[in-house]
């Protein structure tokens, strides 16, 4: 009866092992005119509308203070990414504006480190406690949908038009962003691109199609040192910004595991959240809620 008993208790095990495996879907906030969400609360989505939104299995906001720069906050980023993207559990990833410069930043730069897997049970602080002692190499990423990607940048930094004294909106100048980290290192995690349109006062400087923050070559995953102007079809004056990981119009390539999944050729869609999941993110929580599962 013995090795019956122990090899009950092993499967007991591998049951157990099975069922704690879990997806979580983590949401990275973009720049904050004002007050984020608490950082190290993963169920505070102040920052993004009404907590009760559905917006993928399990979500988690991962909130970071929207102002400093890309690289002091990076830890923010990767205590959530071992907390709930290590050992068994998997992850989705979405990020909006400057979140998607700060995801592809801790990608290129620490997605090939060593991660100790952790219990994704965070402290007060948002740090986990670590699962079995063992590490792996960066995390468990599924994908990563981006609404109104800043990772190329915003034209709004360079002409000056946030406070030039904020140390994000240094990052997001177009040619610092773009030369901030090496944007086709993914580490083969596909960034699938939500582009909006709906761009009223401050066209004028943003090359292209816009959603009034946001161009359509950063928003598109366009490659290249410096911002282009991208535009929807029948727009003579641009070139268009093509579906999927197509060049676009002119021969310009995007970056590599990028995809645009949504252009905006009904220009419906702007940057902003409006306290309720608004504008292109509305598009993306769409689409996440029926495939973050």
């Amino acid at each position: 009866m013995k090795p019956f008993r122990t090899f009950c208790a092993l499967c007991l095990f591998l049951v157990s092992g099975l069922a704690a495996a879990a997806n979580y879907t983590l949401w990275i906030n973009g720049r904050a005119g004002g007050a984020v969400g608490a950082i190290g609360n993963y169920k505070d989505f102040s920052y993004w509308g009404p907590s009760s939104t559905p917006a993928g299995v399990n979500k988690k906001a991962v909130n970071w203070d929207g102002r400093s720069s890309i690289a002091a906050q990076s830890g923010r980023v990767r205590d959530a990414l071992d907390c709930f993207c290590t050992g068994t559990n998997w992850c989705y990833i979405v990020t909006y504006s400057a979140g998607d410069l700060m995801m592809g930043y801790t990608l290129a730069n620490y997605g090939g480190s060593a991660r100790l897997k952790k219990n994704a049970s965070p402290n007060s602080s948002g740090v986990c406690g670590n699962s079995d002692g063992t590490a792996q190499t960066g995390w468990n990423i599924k994908w990563v949908r981006a609404a109104a990607g800043a990772a190329g940048g915003s034209e709004l930094s360079d002409a000056g038009s946030w406070t030039t004294s904020e140390p994000l909106v240094q990052d997001l100048r177009t040619t610092t962003a773009r030369a901030m980290y090496n944007h086709n290192d993914t580490r083969n995690v596909w960034f699938y691109m939500y582009a909006g349109a709906r761009g009223t006062a401050y066209s004028f400087i943003l090359p292209g199609q816009d959603d009034e923050v946001v161009a359509y070559h950063s928003a598109g995953g366009v490659s290249g040192s410096s911002g282009g102007s991208y535009c929807n079809p029948g727009d003579w004056f641009c070139n268009d910004l093509t579906y999927g990981t197509a060049n676009n119009q002119g021969g310009r390539a995007k970056w590599s595991y990028h995809s645009v999944l949504f252009r905006d050729d009904g220009e419906d869609y702007s940057h902003y959240l409006n306290g309720n999941w608004g504008g292109i993110t509305g598009v993306v929580r769409n689409a996440v809620v029926g495939s973050a599962l």
